[in-house]
């Protein structure tokens, strides 16, 4: 059996493929990347036997052969398809929204095995709820477990994963269980952290600044990043005081133009003496911590604090 699977939805494709190989063993099952092995490494472990068990399988992801690429593979490919192992499964994959439906190899394929699209979106609630089919979790809690991880499948599973196993024999997901077992999503929003610290929200900021830990972002790049919005912040006002458009501002500051959008939009909100006297004492941070005066995961929480 051939089959060709393509499209966007890794998790989808990465599920299917679960349930091809659901029944064979896992050292029946071989793997290959095409953007790095030889196609006739693959046709040639499709043509031997399986010592252990009837049935094996061979997965070449990035076949790209498929595309609208030109290439001598196809000929290969055409010839196994012609004179199939019936003891292999040979699943081809294309990380690619379209395939050339047109080329002979694809149509032979269709003709012969079968061929997959996972391009279609996902509804995230039904794929928590099938998930977590036999335990019991509010509609509310879903939410917040969306709210938290995003939309990601292969993220979302990940998360399920963890939850499942810490719950073991206990059927029942709580808020807690979401709160203390999941990792928050961390748009690295940090103007809303910078809003924060500069309206003295202590506690959201701090709030955000945990998450980024918990998401294993470093203290020094947060520092870094933090003092480089602060600094395009400072030169927007500045510039634009000048007269100079968001336009300009951007080609002066080499960024792109929305977050100079974004930091004129932000500079109302802060005087020049605020903003400098933040550069300055982050600065200070960064230094210290690169010199080992500091510790790296208590300056900022206490530059957040004071």
């Amino acid at each position: 059996m051939v089959y060709l699977l393509y499209g966007t939805k890794q998790y989808r494709i990465n599920e299917e493929i679960k349930k091809i190989s659901k029944n064979i063993d896992k050292m029946n099952i071989s793997r290959y990347d095409l953007n790095n092995d030889a196609l006739k490494n693959v046709i040639d472990d499709c043509e031997t036997y399986s010592l252990f068990q009837d049935k094996k399988i061979v997965i070449a992801d990035n076949a790209n052969v498929f595309t609208g690429t030109t290439s001598k593979d196809s000929e290969i490919i055409e010839k196994y398809l012609n004179n199939i192992n019936q003891s292999t499964i040979l699943i081809f994959i294309v990380h690619n929204e379209k395939i050339d439906s047109r080329k002979k190899i694809t149509k032979l394929i269709n003709k012969n095995g079968k061929v997959l699209e996972f391009n279609d979106e996902l509804n995230v609630e039904s794929l928590i709820k099938e998930q977590l089919k036999d335990y019991n979790i509010e509609y509310k809690n879903i939410k917040l477990l969306i709210d938290r991880v995003g939309t990601n499948p292969l993220i979302i599973q990940n998360e399920i994963d963890k939850i499942k196993i810490y719950k073991g024999e206990d059927r029942n997901i709580t808020k807690e269980d979401i709160l203390n077992l999941t990792i928050k999503k961390v748009e690295i929003d940090i103007f809303k952290l910078i809003d924060d610290i500069v309206k003295g929200n202590k506690e959201d900021a701090i709030e955000i600044y945990h998450e980024m830990l918990k998401a294993n972002e470093e203290p020094l790049k947060i520092v870094i990043m933090l003092a480089n919005q602060f600094r395009i912040i400072y030169q927007s006002k500045e510039l634009l005081k000048k007269g100079y458009s968001e336009k300009d501002i951007a080609a002066i500051l080499k960024i792109h133009p929305y977050r100079v959008k974004l930091a004129i939009q932000n500079s109302r909100t802060y005087n020049d003496k605020t903003l400098l006297k933040f550069i300055d004492e982050l600065a200070n941070i960064d230094l210290g911590i690169k010199t080992g005066t500091m510790n790296k995961n208590l300056a900022l929480e206490l530059f957040i604090l004071k």
